[in-house]
């Protein structure tokens, strides 16, 4: 504890504002904890109504329609433009291991918005962190698109991850996609919203 007032101290002496800060520090950890329990019990409510495979979607589903899931699964573009949607996707791909194709997806989509001069930057995040062979989270693409993709990410522009992208996205709709509109997570909301429309 005198640690924590030491390094208040040092941080605020100038100004003269300690109790000040001290006070806030102390309603801000209040309010973490008002927080942590309406979750909990938010999370105890759930939790019997839903089965696995929805995990941090959880808190989404009170704003979510039956009409909207159901929608999810006229297309993968559908199931795309929400962002419940995107969140309960994603979800399904981790438990397949392959939310590496939603996390480039949705990193090509926000690359296509970036300002011309921070381009380059980002390019080479997402060339480094999904594209070269030895990416952390590694697209299946094959090694001529690779190649390709490598040389357009060196001179960016706002297409340059577009034939990867696309490739990315059909492999989601033949592959997990339909999948996941057989998986219990999807299912068992859809049910579950239907069971309770108020919801």
């Amino acid at each position: 504890m005198p640690g924590f007032f030491f390094s208040h101290n040092n941080m605020t002496e100038l100004n003269g504002k300690e109790d000040c800060k001290l006070a806030e520090g102390k309603g801000h950890k209040k309010k973490q904890k008002a927080f942590g329990a309406d979750l909990k019990s938010y999370l105890k409510c759930m939790v019997p109504h839903i089965e696995s495979g929805i995990k941090t979607s959880k808190s989404r589903n009170v704003m979510l329609s039956a009409e909207e899931v159901i929608q999810w699964s006229q297309s993968l573009e559908k199931l795309l433009a929400s962002q419940s949607g995107r969140g309960i996707f994603r979800e399904f791909l981790k438990s397949e291991f392959s939310e590496e194709n939603i996390e480039f997806w949705l990193a090509c989509e926000d690359y296509k918005k970036t300002k011309p001069d921070h381009l380059h930057g980002k390019a080479e995040r997402i060339y480094e962190e999904f594209v070269q062979s030895d990416a952390i989270k590694q697209i299946n693409i094959d090694y001529q698109m690779r190649e390709a993709t490598a040389k357009k990410a060196q001179d960016p522009t706002h297409t340059s991850f577009d034939e990867a992208q696309k490739t990315v996205y059909i492999l989601m709709e033949r592959d997990s996609y339909p999948r996941f509109l057989k998986s219990k997570s999807y299912l068992n909301l859809l049910n579950q919203l239907q069971t309770n429309p108020s919801k």
